[in-house]
C-alpha cells in the first residue's frame, strides 16, 4: 500500500483488495430469480411504509474519522496508488465487474452535493441523492443499524477533513439489460434491516458495545455470513447460528467467529481475538487476504475499549455445529525427519514449508503460525490455503511498520498436484485429519486467481 499524497490522506492507506468481496456481494439481481411476481407486488406495495425516520443529530467534525477507520471506508472506496476515498476499487460480481465510487466531497464526482438527509439515505438504506438503488457490495445493510450520532460524524468527517478529489465514477461492467436497480427495493424489503442497533437490556455495556460495532461499522458478517439464493447475508445478528458461520468469498474462506473449537474461535481467549485485530497476530494464527487489509486499515486502531468489546461480543456467540478438538500427533514429523520423501507432499514440505512451520507443524508463535490444530487447517473448505499457496500474503502493516515474515507465493515453483499433496500432508497430518486436497480444486482457483501486486505502506 502507497502514501497518499495529501497530508490527510497520506494518514489512510488505501488498503484496496483485488476484486473485494466479489461473489458473495453479488449484485441482489439475483433474488428477483427467486420472488414470484405476486411476491414482487406485494413487497413494492409495502415499500411505501420502509423509510426510517429523519436523521435529526446534526453533523459533527469530532470522531468522525475513528468512525470511519471502524467503518474501514477507504478499503473498498481506495486504489493502491489511489487517492484516499475517490473510489475505483473493481469488485466482481456473477454478472459483470462494479466499481467502487468516489467519497470525497468533490462536489462534480463525488458526494460534495450531499446533505445530511442524503448521506444517511445512502450509508444506511442504499439510495444515492439522485434515487438510484445501491447494489448491496456497499454493506447497507450492516450501516442501517448505525446510530444517528456516528452517520451525523461520519458526514462531517467526509464533509470537512477528506479532501475533494475530482475522479469521475467508472461505470459498472453489466451488461446494460441487466443494470436496471428498481429490483434491489423489493430486496431492500426482504433483506435489509430499516432500524439502528437495539442495545440489549440483559447484556452489559462492553458486550452491546462490541455487538454494535460486529454488526454495524465494522460489518463482520459481510464476509464471515454465509449468503442466500438473493445473495443476502443468511442471518444479521447473533439471533440465528448462520451469523457469522464462516463464508467463501472472492476466494477466499472468510472462517467461523462463533464458537466451534477446531474452525472457529472457540479455542481463543479474548487476549488471543484482541492481538489479532490490534497487532495482526496471536499465538495461534495472522490474517489473510482482505483480513490483512482490515488489520492494516481499521482495527489496529480501534481503541483498546473496543476491540475488548468486539471480543466480549465474539466470545459470546455458541459453536454453530459440535466439534471434538483437534489430538496432537507427532506421527508425521517422525516421517517427515527420517525420509520426508516416501510420502506425497512430504519433500515439499521439508523443502517450502518447514523452516517456517517447523517440522512438527508447531510453527513459531506469534509471527509464523502453526498447522497443528490450526483452524484454518481444520476448515472443510480448503479455499484459503490453496489461496495462500499460489498467491502469498500481502503486506501486514500495523502501525506503519511491515511484517518480517510473509507467507510466499509458490503458483510458478509448484504444480497442482504438487499443492494439493503437500495441502493435504498438512491437513491430514499431526492429528489435524480435516479432508483431503485434490489438483482439481487448486487448478480451478488457479485459474480465478492471480498473484496480488505486492503493496507499500506508509
Amino acid at each position: 500500500m502507497r502514501a497518499h499524497s495529501s497530508p490527510l490522506a497520506a494518514q489512510w492507506s488505501s488498503g484496496a483488495r483485488r476484486q473485494r468481496r466479489g461473489a458473495a456481494f453479488s449484485p441482489a439481481l439475483g433474488a428477483v430469480k427467486a420472488v414470484s411476481w405476486a411476491a414482487v407486488f406485494g413487497a413494492m406495495m409495502v415499500c411505501a411504509g420502509c423509510q426510517r425516520a429523519p436523521l435529526l443529530v446534526s453533523p459533527s467534525v469530532s470522531g468522525g474519522d475513528y468512525v470511519a477507520r471502524a467503518a474501514d471506508c477507504v478499503a473498498c472506496h481506495s486504489i493502491p496508488g489511489g487517492m484516499a476515498f475517490a473510489g475505483g476499487l473493481k469488485m466482481g460480481t456473477p454478472l459483470s465487474a462494479i466499481y467502487s465510487t468516489n467519497i470525497t466531497p468533490d462536489p462534480v464526482t463525488g458526494i460534495g452535493r450531499y446533505s445530511l438527509a442524503d448521506f444517511d439515505r445512502a450509508l444506511r438504506q442504499g439510495i444515492a441523492k439522485d434515487g438510484h438503488r445501491l447494489y448491496p457490495a456497499m454493506p447497507y445493510p450492516s450501516y442501517a443499524k448505525l446510530s444517528d450520532a456516528d452517520v451525523a460524524a461520519l458526514y462531517g468527517f467526509f464533509m470537512k477533513q477528506v479532501p475533494p478529489v475530482h475522479q469521475v465514477n467508472r461505470k459498472a461492467e453489466i451488461p446494460p439489460v441487466l443494470r436496471i436497480r428498481w429490483p434491489l427495493a423489493i430486496w431492500n424489503v426482504l433483506f435489509a434491516p430499516r432500524s439502528s442497533y437495539v442495545a440489549k437490556p440483559a447484556r452489559d455495556a462492553a458486550w452491546n458495545r462490541g455487538a454494535y460495532l460486529v454488526q454495524g461499522l465494522a460489518h463482520c458478517g459481510a464476509c464471515h455470513t454465509p449468503r442466500g439464493l438473493g445473495q443476502q447475508e443468511k442471518a444479521l445478528d447473533d439471533s440465528s447460528p448462520k451469523y457469522l458461520a464462516g463464508a467463501v468469498i472472492d476466494g477466499w474462506y472468510a472462517p467461523s467467529l462463533r464458537g466451534e473449537i477446531r474452525t472457529g474461535l472457540g479455542s481463543w481467549s479474548d487476549k488471543d481475538i484482541v492481538d489479532f485485530l490490534k497487532h495482526g497476530h496471536n499465538r495461534t494464527g495472522s490474517p489473510f487476504g482482505s483480513m490483512i487489509d482490515v488489520v492494516n486499515n481499521s482495527t489496529s486502531y480501534l481503541s483498546d475499549s473496543d476491540v475488548g468489546a468486539i471480543a466480549t461480543y465474539l466470545r459470546s456467540l455458541p459453536a454453530a455445529v459440535p466439534q471434538q478438538p483437534a489430538a496432537y500427533d507427532n506421527t508425521t514429523t517422525a516421517a517427515l525427519l527420517n525420509r520426508p520423501s516416501t510420502q506425497p507432499g512430504g519433500a515439499v514440505y521439508a523443502g517450502a514449508c518447514a523452516s517456517c512451520h517447523g517440522f512438527d507443524a508447531k510453527g513459531f508463535a506469534a509471527y509464523m503460525p502453526a498447522l497443528a490444530g490450526n483452524p484454518v487447517v481444520l476448515q472443510n473448505n480448503p479455499t484459503s490455503l490453496i489461496n495462500l499457496m499460489l498467491n502469498a500474503s500481502i503486506p501486514l502493516v500495523v502501525g506503519g511498520a511491515p511484517d518480517a515474515y510473509r507467507m510466499p507465493q509458490f503458483r510458478q515453483q509448484l504444480s497442482d498436484h504438487d499443492i494439493a499433496d503437500v495441502l493435504t500432508l498438512i491437513r491430514k497430518g499431526w492429528g489435524n485429519q480435516a479432508p483431503a486436497v485434490t489438483a482439481a480444486q487448486v487448478a480451478k482457483l488457479r485459474k480465478k486467481t492471480i498473484r496480488p501486486a505486492i503493496r507499500s505502506s506508509s
